[in-house]
């Protein structure tokens, strides 16, 4: 298993983590807070990324069941209860067993990608529709990233929240152990998935929208190759500073991107 990593900002800065074991790849995008929480997402992400890292590490058992215990130790660890307050994280992993056959397993809107699929979760995006149409249209019509525009995100995060690990909602890592077995997972044979990518939405959305999403040649980039395709996107947020052609949370989120020829 080779891999190659970009990320931007380089931890500890930014939200964005990867862990590397002998068998897998973890991938984990901190959820940006427009409100108060009682941990950082960064520091919830580095305890809950190293928590599964040590349990996937040379193990076959299921990513769901290893996950849940990651996430309970974790919420554990750091006294979080549910609700408003408690951090979340994406979770994107794939791991090769050890009869070469790979596991993929995706919770949030990280992604990873294979030949000829990109598996992403997408249950967030319908929810709080009328604030994220808000805040969209306002970029849109330059008004850019004003307090008016940080008011809309807090409201949009509320909305979220009701509908967060909830059936007919969305699942996320929170506290909730039973979020693991809502994930979205894949078992693929090695000629099914030869290569893969894993991508944080801060570098992915970027990408598609200035046609750098060739994943099969992202795959087999190396680490530099990344780290400026990174820089591209980031560059060229700056030239879009107000969101009027990428309509965006924020003017520039954490990107991470992971290579992965199996």
């Amino acid at each position: 298993m080779h891999v190659s990593i970009a990320q931007h900002p380089e931890p500890p800065a930014g939200d964005d983590r990867v862990f590397i074991t002998s068998n897998a790849v973890i991938v984990l995008d901190g959820a940006s807070a427009f409100a108060a929480r009682d941990v950082p997402a960064s520091t919830y992400a580095d305890h809950l990324g190293s928590m599964m890292a040590g349990l996937v590490d040379g193990s076959d058992e299921p990513l769901t069941a290893l996950l849940a215990d990651a996430i309970k130790t974790t919420a554990n660890a750091l006294d979080l209860t549910p609700g408003g307050r408690a951090p979340s994280s994406t979770v994107a992993i794939v791991r090769k067993r050890r009869n070469a056959s790979v596991d993929v397993l995706v919770l949030g809107d990280s992604q990873v990608a294979i030949p000829g699929e990109i598996i992403r979760d997408d249950r967030l995006g319908p929810l709080a529709s009328t604030e994220r149409t808000a805040y969209r249209t306002r970029l849109v019509s330059g008004h850019g990233y004003d307090d008016e525009h940080r008011r809309i995100l807090a409201d949009l995060q509320t909305q979220q929240l009701q509908h967060r690990n909830r059936t007919g909602g969305y699942w996320i890592a929170e506290t909730d152990p039973a979020a693991a077995e809502h994930a979205l997972t894949r078992h693929l044979s090695p000629d099914e998935a030869p290569w893969c990518v894993l991508a944080t939405d801060g570098a992915y959305k970027p990408m598609e929208h200035l046609g750098l999403d060739d994943w099969p040649t992202v795959a087999s980039s190396g680490s530099n190759d990344l780290a400026a395709l990174l820089r591209r996107c980031q560059e060229w947020e700056s030239t879009d500073g107000r969101g009027q052609q990428l309509p965006r949370a924020k003017r520039h989120d954490d990107k991470t991107l992971v290579a992965v020829n199996l």
